[in-house]
Protein backbone atom coordinates (compact mmCIF):
# COMPACT_ATOMS: atom_id res chain seq x y z
CA UNK A 1 0.00 0.00 0.00
CA UNK A 2 1.48 3.38 -1.00
CA UNK A 3 1.57 6.35 1.35
CA UNK A 4 -1.34 8.13 -0.34
CA UNK A 5 -3.54 5.05 0.02
CA UNK A 6 -2.59 4.81 3.65
CA UNK A 7 -3.63 8.39 4.24
CA UNK A 8 -7.09 7.51 2.99
CA UNK A 9 -7.43 4.90 5.74
CA UNK A 10 -6.11 6.86 8.70
CA UNK A 11 -6.16 5.31 12.13
CA UNK A 12 -7.49 8.31 14.04
CA UNK A 13 -7.59 8.39 17.84
CA UNK A 14 -8.67 11.04 20.32
CA UNK A 15 -8.08 11.27 24.06
CA UNK A 16 -11.72 12.29 24.33
CA UNK A 17 -12.74 8.86 23.07
CA UNK A 18 -10.11 6.50 24.43
CA UNK A 19 -11.17 2.92 25.02
CA UNK A 20 -11.58 1.43 28.46
CA UNK A 21 -8.07 0.01 28.20
CA UNK A 22 -6.53 3.50 28.00
CA UNK A 23 -4.35 4.41 30.96
CA UNK A 24 -2.93 7.82 31.83
CA UNK A 25 -0.09 8.68 34.19
CA UNK A 26 0.89 12.24 35.09
CA UNK A 27 4.08 13.17 36.97
CA UNK A 28 4.26 16.82 38.02
CA UNK A 29 7.42 18.80 38.75
CA UNK A 30 7.23 22.20 40.39
CA UNK A 31 9.46 25.26 40.55
CA UNK A 32 6.87 27.25 42.50
CA UNK A 33 8.32 29.16 45.41
CA UNK A 34 6.05 28.65 48.45
CA UNK A 35 3.91 31.63 49.32
CA UNK A 36 4.70 33.57 46.14
CA UNK A 37 1.77 32.47 43.98
CA UNK A 38 -1.31 34.68 43.94
CA UNK A 39 -4.72 33.04 43.29
CA UNK A 40 -5.09 35.54 40.45
CA UNK A 41 -2.29 33.71 38.65
CA UNK A 42 -4.65 30.82 38.01
CA UNK A 43 -7.66 32.90 36.93
CA UNK A 44 -6.05 34.65 33.99
CA UNK A 45 -7.84 32.72 31.28
CA UNK A 46 -5.94 29.46 31.54
CA UNK A 47 -3.02 30.28 29.24
CA UNK A 48 -0.63 28.31 31.45
CA UNK A 49 2.55 30.00 30.24
CA UNK A 50 3.20 31.66 33.60
CA UNK A 51 2.71 28.48 35.63
CA UNK A 52 6.03 27.61 37.36
CA UNK A 53 6.29 23.91 36.67
CA UNK A 54 5.74 21.16 34.13
CA UNK A 55 4.49 17.62 33.84
CA UNK A 56 5.40 14.36 32.14
CA UNK A 57 2.34 12.60 30.69
CA UNK A 58 2.30 8.93 29.70
CA UNK A 59 -0.67 7.25 28.07
CA UNK A 60 -1.20 3.63 27.06
CA UNK A 61 -3.72 2.86 24.30
CA UNK A 62 -4.63 0.07 21.90
CA UNK A 63 -4.17 1.15 18.27
CA UNK A 64 -4.93 -0.60 14.99
CA UNK A 65 -1.94 -0.72 12.64
CA UNK A 66 -1.79 -1.97 9.08
CA UNK A 67 1.28 -3.70 7.72
CA UNK A 68 3.32 -0.89 6.28
CA UNK A 69 2.54 2.76 7.05
CA UNK A 70 -0.27 4.09 9.23
CA UNK A 71 -1.02 7.62 10.36
CA UNK A 72 -2.06 7.92 14.02
CA UNK A 73 -3.59 11.15 15.33
CA UNK A 74 -4.12 11.92 19.01
CA UNK A 75 -6.11 15.10 19.53
CA UNK A 76 -7.20 17.09 22.59
CA UNK A 77 -3.67 17.06 24.00
CA UNK A 78 -2.13 20.02 25.92
CA UNK A 79 -1.35 23.12 23.88
CA UNK A 80 1.90 23.59 25.87
CA UNK A 81 3.58 20.33 24.82
CA UNK A 82 7.33 20.42 24.26
CA UNK A 83 7.41 18.67 20.83
CA UNK A 84 11.03 17.55 21.30
CA UNK A 85 9.98 15.30 24.19
CA UNK A 86 7.25 13.37 22.37
CA UNK A 87 7.77 9.59 22.21
CA UNK A 88 5.60 6.83 20.68
CA UNK A 89 6.30 3.10 20.95
CA UNK A 90 4.55 -0.20 20.35
CA UNK A 91 4.64 -2.52 23.34
CA UNK A 92 3.29 -5.41 21.24
CA UNK A 93 6.06 -5.43 18.61
CA UNK A 94 8.70 -2.84 19.53
CA UNK A 95 11.35 -4.38 17.25
CA UNK A 96 9.07 -4.38 14.19
CA UNK A 97 7.45 -1.00 14.72
CA UNK A 98 9.12 2.36 14.24
CA UNK A 99 8.10 6.00 13.92
CA UNK A 100 8.96 7.43 10.52
CA UNK A 101 7.80 10.96 11.32
CA UNK A 102 6.03 12.70 14.16
CA UNK A 103 4.60 16.19 14.47
CA UNK A 104 2.64 18.41 16.82
CA UNK A 105 -0.11 20.40 15.12
CA UNK A 106 -1.27 23.49 17.01
CA UNK A 107 -2.63 25.84 14.31
CA UNK A 108 -6.01 26.05 16.01
CA UNK A 109 -9.13 27.45 14.43
CA UNK A 110 -10.05 31.08 15.18
CA UNK A 111 -12.27 33.68 13.55
CA UNK A 112 -9.29 35.58 12.17
CA UNK A 113 -7.66 32.47 10.74
CA UNK A 114 -10.91 31.26 9.20
CA UNK A 115 -11.43 34.59 7.46
CA UNK A 116 -7.86 34.57 6.15
CA UNK A 117 -8.32 31.07 4.79
CA UNK A 118 -11.56 32.09 3.03
CA UNK A 119 -10.19 35.08 1.15
CA UNK A 120 -11.27 34.79 -2.51
CA UNK A 121 -13.80 32.11 -1.57
CA UNK A 122 -17.58 32.29 -1.29
CA UNK A 123 -19.11 32.95 2.12
CA UNK A 124 -22.60 33.62 3.45
CA UNK A 125 -22.98 36.46 5.97
CA UNK A 126 -25.98 36.65 8.29
CA UNK A 127 -27.40 39.93 9.61
CA UNK A 128 -30.30 40.49 12.00
CA UNK A 129 -33.05 42.65 10.50
CA UNK A 130 -35.74 43.13 13.15
CA UNK A 131 -37.26 39.71 13.79
CA UNK A 132 -35.64 38.07 10.76
CA UNK A 133 -32.14 37.08 9.66
CA UNK A 134 -30.98 38.29 6.26
CA UNK A 135 -28.35 36.23 4.40
CA UNK A 136 -25.89 37.73 1.92
CA UNK A 137 -23.60 35.56 -0.20
CA UNK A 138 -20.50 36.71 -2.07
CA UNK A 139 -16.75 36.29 -2.50
CA UNK A 140 -14.71 37.45 0.52
CA UNK A 141 -12.01 39.82 -0.73
CA UNK A 142 -11.09 41.73 2.46
CA UNK A 143 -11.43 41.75 6.26
CA UNK A 144 -9.95 45.09 7.35
CA UNK A 145 -12.57 47.25 9.12
CA UNK A 146 -15.31 44.73 8.37
CA UNK A 147 -16.09 42.21 5.65
CA UNK A 148 -15.66 43.20 2.01
CA UNK A 149 -17.66 41.04 -0.42
CA UNK A 150 -17.71 40.95 -4.19
CA UNK A 151 -21.29 40.21 -5.14
CA UNK A 152 -22.30 37.90 -8.04
CA UNK A 153 -23.07 40.93 -10.20
CA UNK A 154 -19.56 42.33 -9.60
CA UNK A 155 -20.58 45.00 -7.09
CA UNK A 156 -18.49 45.51 -3.95
CA UNK A 157 -20.30 45.50 -0.60
CA UNK A 158 -18.88 46.30 2.85
CA UNK A 159 -20.49 44.72 5.93
CA UNK A 160 -19.36 46.24 9.24
CA UNK A 161 -21.64 44.33 11.62
CA UNK A 162 -23.00 40.83 11.30
CA UNK A 163 -24.41 38.13 13.56
CA UNK A 164 -22.89 35.06 11.92
CA UNK A 165 -21.25 33.50 8.92
CA UNK A 166 -21.72 30.20 7.09
CA UNK A 167 -18.68 28.48 5.56
CA UNK A 168 -18.75 25.42 3.39
CA UNK A 169 -15.93 23.45 5.10
CA UNK A 170 -13.11 23.79 7.61
CA UNK A 171 -10.15 24.95 5.53
CA UNK A 172 -7.16 22.63 5.31
CA UNK A 173 -4.38 23.21 7.83
CA UNK A 174 -6.73 24.32 10.60
CA UNK A 175 -7.67 22.07 13.50
CA UNK A 176 -10.02 22.50 16.42
CA UNK A 177 -7.73 20.93 19.06
CA UNK A 178 -3.95 20.47 19.44
CA UNK A 179 -3.01 17.16 17.84
CA UNK A 180 -0.08 14.74 17.92
CA UNK A 181 0.53 12.93 14.63
CA UNK A 182 2.73 9.88 14.02
CA UNK A 183 3.58 8.20 10.73
CA UNK A 184 4.22 4.64 11.93
CA UNK A 185 5.76 1.78 9.93
CA UNK A 186 4.74 -1.67 11.26
CA UNK A 187 5.68 -5.19 10.22
CA UNK A 188 2.76 -6.76 12.08
CA UNK A 189 -0.82 -5.76 11.31
CA UNK A 190 -3.51 -5.74 13.95
CA UNK A 191 -4.12 -4.29 17.38
CA UNK A 192 -0.99 -3.03 19.14
CA UNK A 193 -0.74 -1.96 22.74
CA UNK A 194 1.07 1.39 22.45
CA UNK A 195 2.47 3.98 24.81
CA UNK A 196 3.20 7.63 24.14
CA UNK A 197 4.61 10.31 26.39
CA UNK A 198 5.53 13.99 26.40
CA UNK A 199 6.42 16.92 28.62
CA UNK A 200 4.04 19.84 28.91
CA UNK A 201 3.99 23.19 30.63
CA UNK A 202 1.00 24.49 32.56
CA UNK A 203 1.37 22.15 35.56
CA UNK A 204 2.58 22.96 39.06
CA UNK A 205 2.08 21.87 42.66
CA UNK A 206 2.99 23.02 46.15
CA UNK A 207 2.32 22.10 49.76
CA UNK A 208 0.22 23.87 52.40
CA UNK A 209 0.47 22.92 56.07
CA UNK A 210 -2.29 23.65 58.58
CA UNK A 211 -1.18 23.60 62.22
CA UNK A 212 -3.42 23.85 65.28
CA UNK A 213 -1.67 25.06 68.45
CA UNK A 214 -2.67 24.24 72.01
CA UNK A 215 -1.02 24.79 75.37
CA UNK A 216 1.42 22.23 76.72
CA UNK A 217 2.79 21.55 80.19
CA UNK A 218 5.80 23.51 81.31
CA UNK A 219 7.25 26.89 80.37
CA UNK A 220 7.01 27.65 76.64
CA UNK A 221 5.78 24.09 75.93
CA UNK A 222 2.96 23.56 73.45
CA UNK A 223 1.20 20.93 71.37
CA UNK A 224 0.57 20.84 67.62
CA UNK A 225 -1.77 19.05 65.25
CA UNK A 226 -0.26 19.04 61.75
CA UNK A 227 -2.17 18.50 58.51
CA UNK A 228 -0.66 18.76 55.01
CA UNK A 229 -2.31 19.26 51.63
CA UNK A 230 -0.87 19.50 48.15
CA UNK A 231 -2.37 21.97 45.70
CA UNK A 232 -2.20 20.99 42.03
CA UNK A 233 -2.82 23.43 39.17
CA UNK A 234 -3.61 22.31 35.63
CA UNK A 235 -3.59 24.99 32.94
CA UNK A 236 -2.14 22.80 30.20
CA UNK A 237 -5.17 23.09 27.94
CA UNK A 238 -6.22 19.45 28.42
CA UNK A 239 -8.10 17.36 30.97
CA UNK A 240 -6.62 14.11 32.31
CA UNK A 241 -9.36 11.77 33.50
CA UNK A 242 -8.71 9.00 36.05
CA UNK A 243 -4.96 9.56 35.89
CA UNK A 244 -2.29 7.95 38.03
CA UNK A 245 -0.73 10.93 39.78
CA UNK A 246 2.87 11.36 40.94
CA UNK A 247 4.58 14.42 42.41
CA UNK A 248 8.35 14.94 42.41
CA UNK A 249 10.16 17.08 44.99
CA UNK A 250 13.83 17.76 44.32
CA UNK A 251 16.33 19.72 42.28
CA UNK A 252 15.76 18.26 38.81
CA UNK A 253 18.04 19.86 36.21
CA UNK A 254 16.48 20.98 32.92
CA UNK A 255 18.70 22.07 30.04
CA UNK A 256 16.97 25.22 28.86
CA UNK A 257 17.82 28.94 28.86
CA UNK A 258 17.16 30.66 32.16
CA UNK A 259 15.34 27.66 33.56
CA UNK A 260 13.95 28.26 37.04
CA UNK A 261 15.40 25.57 39.32
CA UNK A 262 13.24 23.08 41.10
CA UNK A 263 12.83 23.63 44.80
CA UNK A 264 15.95 22.47 46.59
CA UNK A 265 16.14 18.77 47.27
CA UNK A 266 16.46 16.87 50.52
CA UNK A 267 17.57 13.46 51.70
CA UNK A 268 15.78 10.75 53.65
CA UNK A 269 14.38 7.25 53.43
CA UNK A 270 10.84 5.99 53.07
CA UNK A 271 9.06 7.40 56.07
CA UNK A 272 5.50 8.29 55.20
CA UNK A 273 2.79 5.85 56.24
CA UNK A 274 0.18 6.61 53.61
CA UNK A 275 -3.38 5.97 54.55
CA UNK A 276 -5.55 3.99 52.17
CA UNK A 277 -5.58 5.53 48.71
CA UNK A 278 -3.53 8.52 49.86
CA UNK A 279 0.00 9.50 48.85
CA UNK A 280 2.86 7.04 49.35
CA UNK A 281 6.30 8.63 49.66
CA UNK A 282 9.67 7.12 48.77
CA UNK A 283 13.20 8.17 47.92
CA UNK A 284 13.73 8.22 44.16
CA UNK A 285 17.27 8.83 42.87
CA UNK A 286 18.26 12.06 44.73
CA UNK A 287 14.65 13.26 44.92
CA UNK A 288 11.43 12.23 46.63
CA UNK A 289 8.44 10.78 44.83
CA UNK A 290 4.84 10.99 46.06
CA UNK A 291 2.41 8.56 44.39
CA UNK A 292 -1.34 8.83 44.87
CA UNK A 293 -2.90 5.46 45.62
CA UNK A 294 -6.04 6.09 43.56
CA UNK A 295 -6.83 7.57 40.13
CA UNK A 296 -7.76 11.22 40.05
CA UNK A 297 -9.04 13.62 37.39
CA UNK A 298 -7.07 16.78 36.67
CA UNK A 299 -9.49 19.06 34.84
CA UNK A 300 -8.14 21.82 32.62
CA UNK A 301 -8.11 25.28 34.24
CA UNK A 302 -8.60 23.82 37.70
CA UNK A 303 -6.97 23.77 41.13
CA UNK A 304 -7.23 20.56 43.14
CA UNK A 305 -6.19 19.86 46.73
CA UNK A 306 -5.33 16.38 48.03
CA UNK A 307 -4.23 15.40 51.53
CA UNK A 308 -0.48 14.69 51.52
CA UNK A 309 -0.43 12.55 54.66
CA UNK A 310 -2.75 11.77 57.60
CA UNK A 311 -2.80 14.48 60.25
CA UNK A 312 -0.20 14.15 63.01
CA UNK A 313 -1.78 14.99 66.37
CA UNK A 314 -0.33 15.94 69.73
CA UNK A 315 3.18 16.82 68.57
CA UNK A 316 5.43 18.45 71.14
CA UNK A 317 6.56 21.98 70.29
CA UNK A 318 8.20 24.95 71.95
CA UNK A 319 7.40 28.65 71.79
CA UNK A 320 10.54 30.75 71.38
CA UNK A 321 10.83 34.53 71.77
CA UNK A 322 13.77 36.17 69.95
CA UNK A 323 14.90 39.78 70.24
CA UNK A 324 17.04 40.84 67.29
CA UNK A 325 17.70 44.53 67.80
CA UNK A 326 19.62 44.77 64.52
CA UNK A 327 16.69 43.42 62.43
CA UNK A 328 16.24 45.06 59.06
CA UNK A 329 19.90 46.04 58.67
CA UNK A 330 22.24 44.62 56.05
CA UNK A 331 25.53 43.22 57.22
CA UNK A 332 27.52 42.04 54.25
CA UNK A 333 31.13 41.01 53.81
CA UNK A 334 33.39 44.05 53.76
CA UNK A 335 36.93 44.41 52.45
CA UNK A 336 37.98 46.42 55.49
CA UNK A 337 36.88 46.85 59.12
CA UNK A 338 33.79 49.02 59.60
CA UNK A 339 35.17 51.75 61.85
CA UNK A 340 32.23 54.19 61.53
CA UNK A 341 30.90 54.30 65.10
CA UNK A 342 27.30 54.91 63.97
CA UNK A 343 27.15 52.05 61.49
CA UNK A 344 24.52 49.43 62.41
CA UNK A 345 23.26 51.19 65.54
CA UNK A 346 19.63 51.58 64.49
CA UNK A 347 17.47 49.59 66.88
CA UNK A 348 14.27 47.57 66.46
CA UNK A 349 11.93 47.10 69.43
CA UNK A 350 10.13 44.03 68.12
CA UNK A 351 10.45 40.70 69.90
CA UNK A 352 9.61 37.96 67.41
CA UNK A 353 7.63 34.81 68.22
CA UNK A 354 8.69 31.42 66.82
CA UNK A 355 7.41 27.87 67.05
CA UNK A 356 9.99 25.08 67.08
CA UNK A 357 9.30 21.37 66.72
CA UNK A 358 11.24 18.23 65.81
CA UNK A 359 10.30 16.38 62.63
CA UNK A 360 10.87 12.97 64.23
CA UNK A 361 8.93 9.75 64.38
CA UNK A 362 8.99 9.77 68.17
CA UNK A 363 7.34 13.20 67.94
CA UNK A 364 4.52 11.66 65.84
CA UNK A 365 5.81 12.95 62.50
CA UNK A 366 9.18 11.94 61.03
CA UNK A 367 8.39 12.38 57.30
CA UNK A 368 10.09 14.35 54.50
CA UNK A 369 8.25 17.67 54.24
CA UNK A 370 8.14 19.37 50.82
CA UNK A 371 8.64 23.13 50.83
CA UNK A 372 5.45 25.01 51.54
CA UNK A 373 3.51 27.56 53.55
CA UNK A 374 2.69 26.78 57.19
CA UNK A 375 -0.43 28.38 58.67
CA UNK A 376 -0.99 28.22 62.42
CA UNK A 377 -4.29 28.61 64.28
CA UNK A 378 -5.09 28.47 68.00
CA UNK A 379 -8.33 27.43 69.71
CA UNK A 380 -10.28 30.19 71.45
CA UNK A 381 -11.77 28.40 74.46
CA UNK A 382 -14.51 31.05 74.77
CA UNK A 383 -16.38 29.87 71.69
CA UNK A 384 -14.30 26.87 70.55
CA UNK A 385 -13.30 28.64 67.31
CA UNK A 386 -9.91 28.44 65.61
CA UNK A 387 -8.23 31.81 65.18
CA UNK A 388 -5.32 32.46 62.83
CA UNK A 389 -2.11 33.48 64.66
CA UNK A 390 0.55 33.51 61.93
CA UNK A 391 2.18 31.82 58.99
CA UNK A 392 5.64 31.21 57.56
CA UNK A 393 7.44 29.35 54.77
CA UNK A 394 9.64 26.27 55.06
CA UNK A 395 12.13 24.83 52.62
CA UNK A 396 12.21 21.10 51.88
CA UNK A 397 12.92 19.53 55.26
CA UNK A 398 14.22 15.98 55.80
CA UNK A 399 12.95 13.85 58.63
CA UNK A 400 14.81 14.08 61.95
CA UNK A 401 15.41 17.83 61.45
CA UNK A 402 14.09 20.65 63.62
CA UNK A 403 11.67 23.17 62.11
CA UNK A 404 11.39 26.74 63.33
CA UNK A 405 8.69 29.03 61.97
CA UNK A 406 8.06 32.71 62.65
CA UNK A 407 4.50 33.66 63.66
CA UNK A 408 4.81 37.38 64.29
CA UNK A 409 5.89 39.78 67.06
CA UNK A 410 4.99 39.71 70.73
CA UNK A 411 2.61 42.45 71.91
CA UNK A 412 3.66 42.59 75.58
CA UNK A 413 7.40 41.98 75.28
CA UNK A 414 9.62 44.74 73.86
CA UNK A 415 13.34 45.28 73.44
CA UNK A 416 15.79 48.13 73.24
CA UNK A 417 19.37 48.09 71.96
CA UNK A 418 21.93 50.87 72.25
CA UNK A 419 25.62 51.51 71.86
CA UNK A 420 27.00 52.65 75.23
CA UNK A 421 30.56 53.42 74.14
CA UNK A 422 32.89 53.08 71.18
CA UNK A 423 36.68 53.17 71.08
CA UNK A 424 39.06 52.65 68.15
CA UNK A 425 42.76 52.96 67.32
CA UNK A 426 43.13 52.52 63.59
CA UNK A 427 46.93 52.67 63.73
CA UNK A 428 47.00 49.94 66.36
CA UNK A 429 44.32 48.07 64.37
CA UNK A 430 41.67 47.56 67.02
CA UNK A 431 38.27 48.87 68.04
CA UNK A 432 35.88 48.13 70.89
CA UNK A 433 32.15 48.59 71.26
CA UNK A 434 30.05 48.46 74.45
CA UNK A 435 26.47 47.29 73.84
CA UNK A 436 23.48 47.31 76.20
CA UNK A 437 20.24 45.46 75.45
CA UNK A 438 17.10 45.65 77.58
CA UNK A 439 14.05 43.43 77.19
CA UNK A 440 10.89 44.29 79.15
CA UNK A 441 8.18 41.75 79.93
CA UNK A 442 4.73 43.27 80.49
CA UNK A 443 2.95 39.91 80.55
CA UNK A 444 1.38 38.34 83.65
CA UNK A 445 3.76 35.40 83.40
CA UNK A 446 7.54 34.93 83.11
CA UNK A 447 9.07 34.56 79.65
CA UNK A 448 12.30 33.28 78.15
CA UNK A 449 13.86 35.41 75.42
CA UNK A 450 16.88 34.76 73.18
CA UNK A 451 18.82 37.95 72.44
CA UNK A 452 20.42 37.61 69.00
CA UNK A 453 23.45 39.74 68.13
CA UNK A 454 25.49 40.09 64.92
CA UNK A 455 29.16 40.99 65.36
CA UNK A 456 29.41 42.68 62.01
CA UNK A 457 32.32 45.13 62.07
CA UNK A 458 35.08 42.65 61.22
CA UNK A 459 35.81 38.94 61.07
CA UNK A 460 38.21 38.78 64.05
CA UNK A 461 36.35 39.47 67.27
CA UNK A 462 36.25 38.53 70.93
CA UNK A 463 33.97 39.35 73.88
CA UNK A 464 36.24 40.22 76.83
CA UNK A 465 33.37 41.46 79.06
CA UNK A 466 29.80 40.25 79.49
CA UNK A 467 27.14 40.02 82.19
CA UNK A 468 25.43 36.97 80.62
CA UNK A 469 26.75 33.77 79.12
CA UNK A 470 26.28 33.42 75.37
CA UNK A 471 26.23 30.76 72.67
CA UNK A 472 28.28 31.25 69.51
CA UNK A 473 25.90 30.25 66.71
CA UNK A 474 28.22 30.96 63.77
CA UNK A 475 31.25 33.10 62.89
CA UNK A 476 29.29 36.34 63.27
CA UNK A 477 26.28 35.54 65.49
CA UNK A 478 25.85 35.01 69.24
CA UNK A 479 22.78 34.26 71.39
CA UNK A 480 22.26 35.50 74.94
CA UNK A 481 19.42 33.63 76.75
CA UNK A 482 17.32 35.65 79.21
CA UNK A 483 14.70 34.53 81.75
CA UNK A 484 12.50 37.49 82.65
CA UNK A 485 9.94 37.56 85.48
CA UNK A 486 6.46 38.89 84.89
CA UNK A 487 6.54 42.68 84.79
CA UNK A 488 10.33 42.50 84.89
CA UNK A 489 13.28 43.49 82.72
CA UNK A 490 16.26 41.53 81.46
CA UNK A 491 19.54 43.24 80.61
CA UNK A 492 22.49 42.12 78.48
CA UNK A 493 25.73 44.09 78.53
CA UNK A 494 28.82 43.08 76.66
CA UNK A 495 31.99 44.48 75.10
CA UNK A 496 33.15 43.24 71.73
CA UNK A 497 36.74 43.82 70.58
CA UNK A 498 37.74 43.69 66.90
CA UNK A 499 41.35 43.35 65.69
CA UNK A 500 42.95 43.25 62.26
Amino acid sequence: MNFRATLLSLACLSTAGLSASAQTSVTIYSSAQPGTLSPATFRSGGEGYAIPGYGVVRQSQDVNLTKGRTIIRISDVPALIDPTTVLFESLTDPAGTRVVEQSFEFDLTSTTKLLQKYLDREVTVEQVRGQTIESTSGTLIGTQGGLILRMPDGAIRTISTYSGMRLATLPGGLISKPTLVWDVAAERAGTHKSRFSYQTGGFTWWTDYNLTLSEGTGANACKLDVGAWVTIVNQTGATFADAKLKLVAGDVQRAQPRAQPMARGYDGNVAMAAKAEGFAEKSFFEYHLYTLGRPTTLANNSTKQIELFPAARGMNCEKVLVYYGQAGQYFGTYGAPMTDRNFGNQSSKKVDVYLRFANREENKLGVPLPAGKIRVAKLDSADQSLEFIGEDLIDHTPRNETIQIKLGSAFDVVGERRQVDYRADVNAKWMEEDIEIKVRNQKDEPVSVIVKENLYRWTNWSIPKKNQEFEKVDARTVHFPLNIAKGGEGVVRYTVRYTW
